[in-house]
């Protein structure tokens, strides 16, 4: 076993895992944050985004052990319970960037860390090139395009990133 501390979703953590563990495990299955999804296992699909120390990483690939010592954030940490949802998340809702779900959580860490990396006002083009890693089993991406593109330009009138 190997002992981790890091700070997930602004809380501390610590815990004893196996040196196996991969990251999506570790949040679903011993912090109990099923919001991060693992649909493909092979760093296909996308639905197990979360950050790690702000940048979007792949947490099916990701050792927990990789994470010692560093910040997680998942689709829960970018709105608290109670609290006002993500400009991104409120985008994604209103413009109807979803239908069953499954892929919206790995979607929308994927679209906050590229509003991080490319700026606020971000082509249709830029969009679909950078949702490469991301896939979507219902929808034909148009809403999820025009939700990314709404949810940028809200994160530059928001104080939450």
């Amino acid at each position: 076993m190997a002992k981790i501390s890091l700070i997930v979703n602004g809380k501390p953590v610590t815990a004893n895992v196996d040196p196996r563990t991969l990251l999506v495990q570790f949040l679903r299955e011993n912090l109990r944050l099923t919001g991060t999804h693992v649909g493909c296992d092979t760093s296909q699909c996308g639905a197990c985004v979360v950050h790690l120390d702000g940048k979007a990483v792949k947490s099916c690939t990701t050792l927990a052990v990789m994470a010692d010592g560093h910040e997680v954030t998942t689709i829960e940490g970018l709105a608290a319970d109670g609290a006002q949802l993500h400009p991104m998340q409120e985008a994604f809702r209103e413009h109807h960037g979803l239908q069953c779900g499954f892929c919206t959580p790995g979607m929308i860490m994927t679209a906050v860390d590229m509003v991080h990396r490319k700026g606020h006002e971000l082509s249709d083009e830029t969009i679909r090139e950078e949702l490469e890693g991301n896939l979507c089993r219902c929808t034909g991406y148009q809403n999820i395009v025009v939700s990314i593109a709404a949810g940028a330009k809200a994160m530059a009138n928001s104080d939450r990133t």
